[in-house]
């Protein structure tokens, strides 16, 4: 099990920031490697992902679960995805939100599990990758707010 937590600050108000991040075109934009992304119920999500994780290559089938109680302070999500011979990966992550003038700081901590073929790659490669791929997210997502990236289809 590994833990990946940072922070980062969106030049917006806290409610639009929780807005995007529980529209599934952003988040579709956002998440390296995300093929689809579709809403299968007001808390889960369905997503195909494809992604390297050192010389693997997998695509992942798996959905993704929110809970949305402690809105708009923050949510939980959690998640498992299925590689078929690569392995599985299931993590969740802790995001929460606090408005800080006209900016919001978004800290976020997260966990993660692999298995099968991936796990036997070593938790440093892991790690690694992980923490890159939470850092794409965030700074596409940051981009997004701040109106440097446009995503079709957002609301």
């Amino acid at each position: 099990m590994m833990e990946i937590a940072d922070e980062i600050t969106i030049p917006a108000s806290r409610t639009a920031v929780y807005e995007a991040l529980n529209d599934i075109e952003i988040l579709k934009a956002c998440i390296p490697g995300c093929e689809s992304l579709e809403r299968e119920s007001d808390t889960k999500l369905v997503a195909k992902v494809v992604l390297k994780i050192g010389p693997v290559k997998a695509k992942f089938n798996g959905f993704v679960t929110l809970d949305q109680s402690k809105a708009p302070d923050g949510f939980s999500l959690s998640g498992e995805g299925e590689g078929g011979l690569a392995g599985f990966a299931k993590g969740g992550a802790d995001v929460t939100l606090t408005e800080d003038g006209g900016t919001t700081i978004l800290r976020y901590s997260a966990t993660a599990e692999t298995g099968g073929k991936i796990a036997q790659l070593g938790s440093r490669l892991i790690t690694s990758t992980a923490k890159k791929l939470s850092k794409m997210f965030f700074e596409k997502f940051e981009k997004t707010m701040t109106g440097e990236v446009e995503i079709d289809g957002a609301s």
